[in-house]
């Protein structure tokens, strides 16, 4: 008879093979939050513990000059086919050519990652996990792994965009988006759509471990602004956008950051 360590291990594969042909055949892939908690090892306590990096984010002030009231950091590692994630030098960020219409050819520069959010063993496990999803994708010796922890803002005065820049695609192999909490917030839609316009998911990220994966050669995307439930409060939406680039494939990375 299987013993639960085994059974848990063996439906973690599972799902994690269902991830990955959904990628091959669909482009994208909604992760409830109960498969990603198994695949990644943790408990609702590793989510909370998780989540208090994100009252240590630093005003973006990029999406400031669009009118968006937005907290990030930004961190910038190589995964290698064992799971091993070595930190990269903090260079400005820029986008790929022909990808977001609102920063193309602008390098633009955030703090980095706290030490105590690279240390935390929820975020190297998800790291692994990312990667052994996005080899399905690709055979990369190595991947070139870009971490955005975001929270967007808003109050009755004003929506908050968590993508300003509206439908685009990040010019990566694999975007993922992984919910970390919201507070007051309806609204913050996340679709994916083929290059024609054909949505290919549509979902509303809600519980801590949400997480949405897209094939990002073959699609683009958006997320619907959000706004206060409450009128008297601000909404928050806390996410964790990871992208993954295959190594062969990013020449240009030491140059971007």
């Amino acid at each position: 008879m299987e013993d639960m360590a085994g059974g848990s291990t063996l439906r973690s594969a599972g799902e994690i093979a269902e991830a990955r042909q959904a990628l091959l055949s669909r482009h994208a892939h909604l992760m409830d939050p109960d498969a990603v908690s198994r695949c990644v090892g943790v408990e609702p306590a590793d989510w909370r513990r998780f989540a208090i990096h994100w009252e240590d984010l630093a005003p973006d002030y990029y999406a400031a000059r669009e009118g968006t009231y937005r907290l990030r950091r930004y961190g910038h590692f190589s995964l290698d086919r064992t799971g091993a994630l070595r930190p990269m030098p903090h260079l400005a960020f820029a986008q790929p050519e022909d990808t977001n219409p609102l920063y193309v050819g602008e390098e633009r520069h955030f703090e980095p990652l706290t030490d105590v959010f690279v240390a935390d063993p929820l975020f190297k496990s998800l790291m692994r996990m990312l990667g052994g999803i996005a080899s399905c994708l690709q055979d990369a010796d190595s991947w070139s792994v870009k971490v955005h922890p975001f929270r967007v803002v808003a109050s009755a005065d004003g929506v908050g965009l968590p993508t300003p820049e509206g439908r685009h695609r990040d010019g990566v192999t694999l975007v993922t988006s992984l919910m970390i909490g919201r507070e007051n917030a309806v609204g913050g839609q996340s679709t994916v759509y083929l290059p024609d316009g054909t949505r290919v998911l549509t979902a509303t990220l809600h519980e801590p471990g949400a997480l949405l994966l897209g094939d990002d050669r073959a699609t683009l995307h958006e997320v619907a602004p959000i706004s206060p439930a409450d009128a008297t409060r601000p909404a928050r939406r806390d996410v964790l956008v990871t992208t993954l680039t295959a190594r062969h494939s990013a020449e240009r990375d030491a140059q971007l950051g």
